[in-house]
């Protein structure tokens, strides 16, 4: 999988443009910082986000550099999703199949990154303070590191384990100590992407989530998780609107789950 994205980001310029929109709903989306206009600072890399399920695209709707291997690596993920979404389950005292029964591992996206190497890493980051806006992140890191979370206010690194993934809930289950759905049950801590200059640095970060996928259901704390001494703090929402939210903010700003506070 990270020979596939090195494979698309070394290519020219003109080839890749063909991928390059700032439209969220298309199946593939390539550009640089996706909060350029809302966000209060640039970071340092590229992007590429590839809406994988519900719907399954056709490998000539994706780039040639990585089709074959998106569509595998996929559906390698989502087994992996649905055995961590029971044990999430479990951990909050509800019967195993409960998150997926509810839709949290119903889509996915596979977000590529690429970190070029920076020739003044101080000045900038590959990616600021951020919480993501998924269910959950299962991410595939390249040897070069950089990765960061946030520890008793201390930056702590997240070394590359080779053959090893990293995983991690996002608003939609848990941010910045406040989970939406599980109503303040998990806790996590917040991440970022050093800059660096032995770059290029590749990850693939793989979203449990419909994204911007028109959708009528509706997600707020689960009902059997609450009591009269443990009642809802977060307001419903649908996961578009929640992205949309999240996308209008952009990172390197407060948490957008606070927004839905109740």
């Amino acid at each position: 999988m990270l020979d596939g994205v090195r494979r698309f980001y070394d290519q020219d310029t003109e080839v890749k443009k063909r991928w390059y929109t700032r439209d969220g709903s298309k199946t593939v989306v390539y550009n640089s910082n996706f909060d350029l206009f809302s966000a209060p600072s640039a970071n340092w890399r590229d992007t590429s986000y590839v809406n994988m399920a519900p719907k399954v695209p056709r490998a000539d709707e994706l780039p040639e550099a990585c089709s074959d291997i998106l569509i595998k690596y996929s559906g390698y993920i989502k087994k992996l999703g649905r055995s961590l979404f029971e044990l999430l389950s479990e951990a909050l005292g509800l019967k195993p199949n409960h998150l997926n029964d509810i839709g949290c591992s119903e889509g996915l996206a596979v977000l590529y990154h690429c970190y070029p190497a920076c020739p003044e890493p101080e000045l900038t980051l590959g990616a600021t303070k951020h919480a993501d806006y998924d269910f959950m992140t299962v991410l595939l890191q390249d040897h070069t590191g950089g990765l960061q979370i946030l520890y008793e206010n201390q930056w702590v690194d997240v070394p590359p384990v080779p053959g090893a993934l990293v995983v991690n809930v996002g608003d939609l289950l848990q941010a910045r100590y406040q989970s939406l759905i599980s109503n303040d049950k998990f806790n996590s801590s917040q991440h970022r992407v050093l800059a660096n200059r032995a770059g290029p640095r590749v990850s693939v970060a793989c979203f449990f989530t419909t994204g911007l996928a028109p959708s009528s259901k509706r997600y707020g704390p689960i009902k059997e998780l609450l009591s009269e001494d443990n009642p809802p703090r977060y307001r419903e929402t649908t996961v578009k609107d929640y992205s949309l939210h999240y996308n209008a903010k952009g990172l390197g700003t407060t948490s957008a789950l606070l927004d839905f506070r109740i």
